[in-house]
Order: structure tokens, then C-alpha cells, then sequence
């Protein structure tokens, strides 16, 4: 891409649409209340607000780059179009039935979440697969072609094809498609051999409805958007982020939209990475939190980790399980919700809740005067000192502290007995804790010791609690780059055109046939780089080869990372060695006597990605002058305290602060609390560290315990 292209990237989020652009070494962004009727609307004034600090008209943009929550909301508020499930007969009821495990032991009362389908929608065909994809029933076209007519009767919008054994082999399930275009045109239709062709038919069947469920609604949107911007004289390319932290063309996105479900955390993942990369850091703990939820994921090497199947919807916070499973190649993160706009309230037990329900945009929270009435994380940080009711979002949301104390006092205050400040102070620490539990629950279960990371924050409302987070989770060091209120939008900007091809085929290492896996390995990178020449020709496409293995008897696959070298040449030995080398890495031996197996195979083919610039770490300079100060709760002290107030842009490279502080920009405000320092590093980034002080107290306290 020349230097001079114009590029725009747009993050559609719960609370606030952000829109950024790039014009050569120049960015300027914005942010947007969402506007959940119709989200273009949104996206269509960011475009003009950041084409008019750029100064150049929308017909100048070369490409737009999109991200958005609207699958994975419409999936949580089951707002999707009227779908079947046709399915092989007996299997009518496996999304249901699920896989017969309480992700809760002991809980009496365990309610499993609904299925996406009730049963009245889900309908059965005679024919039958053995597990090597050999016909044992043939398909009854009869029976198809009665069903088609009984689909069409129940005007059904989308209709989910999921059969037994299909990602072996899917002629069944597109004899079915080719009878069902036929006699139900306009009706949209969503095959697992294409959506999710990986064994485990719950996994699969709830994927490939989630797919159908969806698609519809993601395909008028963005056949909507992409006329919209025409309109606005924007004729260019459109890209959507996809889940696993790659770029794909509108037509593959409009055909498999519950690629998109994780699409702006998995932007805000590829942000960090990128200045995980710039500044040589191999142990990343990414921080996204917005308006609605909070996310958090493990970088290692500058890679953010991920994961082929991941969980939408859970009922039961932090718990495996609970949740709607989504078979398809994910950055791996969890995802709380835990945001700016996260109500309170207090439970039975008169214990301060916080989310996952959220004010969203409409209204907000209480202090943005749009008619809300209980209190979100907003209202608390506004009444704590962290937010400038005059200044919040660059000025252009004013917002109103008396409707703040007023939702805080009848909510929470007035039934714990506690003042305003209390109030907001409980509301603020429980959700900082929500996050930091989080944090260690994902790091527990990845085998990962937090204390070794280094922070990096981003979001609109992420910089606020960094602080706080860092000093629960014993983190050190956390940078917050530049742009940050509009991270994940940024990532868009810097994440490759790629797509990850699955397939699952069984093989033992003893029954190892290494044409069968050259062949199978060819035929998913030709699969996955036909999806990346779709969105530049003229790319050089890299590829990425991995295999999940087990031992036999096992429910679950490891990830086993492999070089094109060892897939072009594939030998039982190697492979055996790669996977006992990465078991005994996670569970800290291997397991003799027992037989190793390779159950899914996966080709990702990606562009080259963009060069990054290492930077240097900046030795302290001259303190930054304090043009204000205001009152700041520090949550460590448990107290109002005097803070210095001021402005990022007075920032140069080695500049420092200490805590108390409050660095205040147009898209966020970052809280730097009593314990930490900070200091600006050559790229923009504020590096947030431990104060001297604070060590100094903390080997005095171990000098102390050692004596």
C-alpha cells in the first residue's frame, strides 16, 4: 500500500461506533454514539468527522476495513432471522442435549441455557454416514423435497443443514441445498461441510444455525453500508475483521457471517500484538474495555493466542460451558461484560452487582441525560474524579454528575446504607475485581504467571481502570498507546487479508499416511489462499500449518504448530515429537503407553504482514507541567486525593508524571494512580510503571518479612 493511500477503519461497538483514518504518516480519529437501528448511520457521520480533520473528501478513501458486534449481539439477544435446522434423523435434539456435562457440579437448581432453536423448528431427513463418510442410508429425495414444502409453508427466512458425519463427506448436505434453492428461492441456506466441517455435531450444528441465524440480517446490513458509502462518495473496497484476527473480502462475510462474532476484540488483539511487537515485549496481557464489555488475552511472542472453538452468551460467569459454543478459528480472550455502560445493582444478598447488562447508547448511563436511571461504571467513575463532565468525548457528550449521585444514591446508596462516594467506590472495585478475576482464571487455565506480563490498555474506558487492575493483578509495567480509545479500529489498520481453512480427518500416528496428509494439507492451503487472492491478487500469501492431537481415549486436542517444511514433507516421528514436546510443556509430562491421534487439520493463509519499527525504551526526561488539579479517588488509599491534571498532547518522548495524575485526550482519560509513574515513550505510548517509592515500600515490607 503507497504511503499516500487513504485507509479507514470503523469499530461498531455496544456504546460508541469508532471510525479511524490513515492518510500516509497522519491518523485522525473519532467516536460515535452507535446507532442501533440502523448502524450505518453511525458510521456515515464518523466518515465525515474524520475526513474533516483529515481534510479529504470520502471519495478519497482507498479502502475500509470493518468490525463489528452486531453478530455477536444479535446471537446474546437472540434478535436473528426465522431459521430451520435440518438434520439426519435421530439427531433432532443434539443442540439441545449438548454434551451432557454440568459445567456447574454441585449447583441443584443448574439451568441450562435454551437452545438457538426450539424443537418445533428443528427437522429431521432420513440418511445415514458412517464415520469414514460411507453411505450406510441413502438420502430419501422424496422425504427432501415433502420437507422443502413444509420450510416454504412455515416461511422460513434461513435454514441450517447439518448431518451426521458430514465434514467427511457433504454430498448428502448439498443434495439437500440444491433441493431446497430450488423450491424455496429467496431462503438462505447454511451447510455445516462449509460453515464448521469438524467433528463434534453439537459444536457443528450449533455453528452452522448460529451461521444461518445471522446471516440475513448481516447481509442487508452490509449490502445496506456498502451502498450507503458509494452514496457518500466512498465507492471503494470493503473488508470486514474476521475472528481470527484476519481480513476477508464482504462476499465471504456476507456468506459466513459467525466468522464475524469475535471481529473487534479479535482488531484490539492484533492492536496490542503490533505494539507488543514495536516494543520487544514477548509477554503481553491485552485490556480492551469499552462501553459494554471488557476483554482480555494472552500475547506470547507477539502473537495473540488462539483457539478453534470459544463460547458466546455464557449464563454463568466464568464458567466453561454455559455458553453457546461457536466451532471456528478464534483469537482466544475472555470476554466479561464489564464496560463504561455496565448497570449496578444490589442482590438478594445486598452485594453491589455490576453487568453484564449494559445501557449501552440508548440511553447510556444516567450522567449522559438520555434518560437512564440506574447507575453504570461511568456514573462511578464520574463521581470519583476519573472523567471531566465537561470534556468527556473531546466536549461533544456533556455529562451530568447530579444524575449520577441520583442514580447511585437510589440504587445502591440508599439500601447499604452508604454516601455517594461509597457507593460509586463499591461499584467501581467490584467490577474492577470482576476484570481481575477474569485475568487470573484465564491465565490459571493457560498455565501462565500474570505477574511476568506487561499491561497493554486500550478502549474507551480501559485506561480508567489499568491502573487499578495492574495493582490487583501484581502487574508491573502497562503501556497505553497512542489512540487508544479507538484500538480495535486501529488493529483493522494493521491486521493481514487471511482465512483459516479446518478439516477434520482422523488418523492415529501408528496408521500414518503421508500422501493422505500432503493432499489434505494442499487441498486446505489452495481452500484458504483462494479466500486471500480474493482480497489483493497481487498479495504474496504466507501460510501457517497446524494440526490438534490427542491421545486416544482423550476428549480434547492440544494445537500443534507446524513449519511448511514439516507439512510439505510429513513424517510420523515429527509429529509424535512436536506433540509430546508442547503435552509435557502445558501438563508437565507425557503419558506413556498410550497412542497418539490427529483429529483436525488447518491451513491459515495470510498476507505478508506490515513491517513494524522497534522502539527503543526511553530514559526519564523532564517532568510534564500541571496546568490543573482536581479530586481524584485513589482506590488503593481508599480516599479522595489532589491530582494533577494533564493534557496527552503535552507529552514528549521522556516526559514523566507520578501519581496521583489524570492524563485527559478527546477518546479516553487514563488514571494514574498514587502507586505507579509514568513516562512517554518515542512512539506515543505512556508507559505506566511501579513509582519508586512504592518499590522502596514494598522491599522495606520484604526486608521486614525476611527478618
Amino acid at each position: 500500500m503507497a504511503s499516500e493511500a487513504v485507509r479507514l477503519g470503523v469499530d461498531i461497538g455496544g456504546t460508541f461506533t469508532d471510525v479511524v483514518i490513515e492518510c500516509g504518516n497522519s491518523r485522525h480519529s473519532t467516536k460515535v454514539l452507535t446507532t442501533y437501528a440502523a448502524p450505518e448511520d453511525a458510521i456515515i457521520e464518523g466518515v465525515h468527522q474524520v475526513c474533516a480533520k483529515a481534510g479529504v473528501s470520502p471519495g478519497a478513501i482507498s479502502q475500509i476495513i470493518h468490525g463489528t458486534t452486531l453478530a455477536t449481539n444479535a446471537l446474546i439477544e437472540r434478535r436473528g432471522a426465522k431459521t430451520a435446522l435440518v438434520s439426519t434423523s435421530g439427531f433432532r435434539d443434539v443442540i439441545e442435549m449438548r454434551t451432557e456435562s454440568r459445567f456447574e457440579q454441585y449447583d441443584l437448581n443448574l439451568v441450562l441455557p435454551a437452545p438457538l432453536l426450539p424443537r418445533n423448528r428443528r427437522y429431521v431427513v432420513t440418511e445415514r454416514l458412517d464415520a469414514g463418510g460411507n453411505v450406510l442410508l441413502p438420502l430419501d429425495i422424496a422425504e427432501v423435497e415433502a420437507l422443502a414444502d413444509t420450510l416454504k409453508a412455515a416461511a422460513y427466512e434461513s435454514v441450517a443443514i447439518g448431518l451426521l458425519h458430514a465434514y467427511v463427506n457433504d454430498t448428502h448436505e448439498r443434495q439437500i441445498a440444491e433441493i431446497l434453492a430450488d423450491r424455496l428461492p429467496g431462503v438462505m441456506l447454511s451447510l455445516s461441510s462449509e460453515v464448521s466441517p469438524q467433528m463434534r455435531e453439537y459444536e457443528r450444528f450449533n455453528t452452522t444455525i448460529a451461521n444461518a441465524y445471522i446471516k440475513p440480517m448481516m447481509k442487508s446490513y452490509l449490502s445496506r453500508l456498502a451502498r450507503r458509502l458509494a452514496d457518500e462518495g466512498a465507492d471503494c473496497p470493503v473488508f470486514l475483521m474476521h475472528s481470527g484476527g484476519g481480513i476477508i473480502d464482504i462476499e465471504t462475510a456476507a456468506e459466513f457471517p459467525v466468522r464475524l462474532v469475535e471481529s473487534g476484540p479479535a482488531g484490539g488483539a492484533v492492536f496490542a500484538a503490533d505494539i507488543a511487537a514495536r516494543h520487544g515485549l514477548d509477554k503481553v496481557l491485552s485490556f480492551d474495555m469499552g462501553g459494554t464489555t471488557a476483554k482480555i488475552c494472552l500475547i506470547k511472542n507477539q502473537t495473540p493466542k488462539t483457539a478453534r472453538t470459544f463460547e458466546v452468551a455464557r449464563s454463568y460467569r466464568f464458567k466453561k460451558g454455559s455458553g453457546m459454543p461457536i466451532s471456528i478459528p478464534v483469537i482466544d480472550m475472555v470476554e466479561i461484560g464489564a464496560g463504561g455502560g455496565s448497570l449496578a445493582h444490589v442482590d438478594a444478598m445486598h452485594q453491589i452487582r455490576v453487568g453484564p447488562e449494559s445501557a449501552g447508547s440508548e440511553p447510556g448511563p444516567a450522567c449522559y441525560g438520555r434518560g437512564g436511571e440506574r447507575p453504570a461504571v461511568t456514573d462511578a467513575d464520574l463521581i470519583l474524579g476519573k472523567l471531566d463532565a465537561q470534556n468527556f468525548a473531546g466536549g461533544t457528550i456533556p455529562l451530568h454528575p447530579d444524575a449520577s449521585k441520583k442514580a447511585l444514591d437510589d440504587v445502591l446508596g440508599t439500601k447499604l446504607s452508604m454516601s455517594t462516594t461509597e457507593a460509586a467506590w463499591g461499584l467501581a472495585e467490584v467490577v474492577d475485581e470482576n476484570m481481575a478475576n477474569a485475568a487470573r482464571v484465564h491465565a490459571v487455565e493457560n498455565g501462565e504467571d500474570l505477574s511476568e506480563y506487561t499491561m497493554i490498555a486500550f478502549g474507551g474506558a480501559a485506561p480508567l481502570h489499568a491502573g487499578r487492575l495492574c495493582e490487583k493483578l501484581g502487574i508491573a509495567r502497562c503501556l497505553v498507546p497512542q489512540g487508544a480509545g479507538v484500538g480495535s479500529a486501529i488493529g483493522f489498520l494493521r491486521a493481514p487479508f487471511s482465512f483459516e481453512a479446518n478439516r477434520t480427518a482422523f488418523m492415529k500416528v501408528s496408521g500414518f499416511d503421508a500422501t493422505a496428509v500432503t493432499t489434505l494439507f494442499a487441498e486446505l492451503a489452495d481452500e484458504a489462499t483462494a479466500f486471500v487472492r480474493n482480497c489483493d491478487p497481487s498479495a504474496k500469501v504466507l501460510a501457517e500449518y497446524k494440526v490438534y492431537m490427542r491421545y486416544s481415549g482423550q476428549g480434547w486436542e492440544i494445537p500443534i504448530v507446524l513449519t511448511p517444511e514439516q507439512a510439505a514433507t510429513p513424517e510420523a516421528d515429527t509429529f509424535l515429537k512436536l506433540f509430546e514436546q508442547d503435552y509435557a510443556r502445558l501438563f508437565g509430562r507425557v503419558v506413556a503407553g498410550l497412542e497418539a491421534e490427529i483429529t483436525v487439520w488447518s491451513v491459515n493463509a495470510f498476507t505478508q504482514p506490515q513491517p513494524t519499527v522497534p522502539v527503543a525504551d526511553m530514559p526519564p526526561g523532564r517532568d510534564v507541567p500541571v496546568q490543573a488539579q482536581r479530586s481524584l479517588f485513589d482506590a488503593a488509599l481508599g480516599r479522595m486525593t489532589d491530582a494533577a491534571v494533564i493534557s496527552r498532547s503535552d507529552f514528549i518522548p521522556g516526559s514523566v508524571i507520578h501519581g496521583p495524575a489524570v492524563v485527559t485526550e478527546d477518546e479516553t482519560t487514563l488514571i494514574l494512580p498514587s502507586s505507579r509513574s509514568l513516562i512517554a515513550q518515542p512512539d506515543g505510548c505512556l508507559d505506566m510503571h511501579i513509582a519508586a517509592q512504592t518499590q522502596d515500600k514494598t522491599r522495606t515490607k520484604e526486608e521486614v518479612a525476611d527478618a
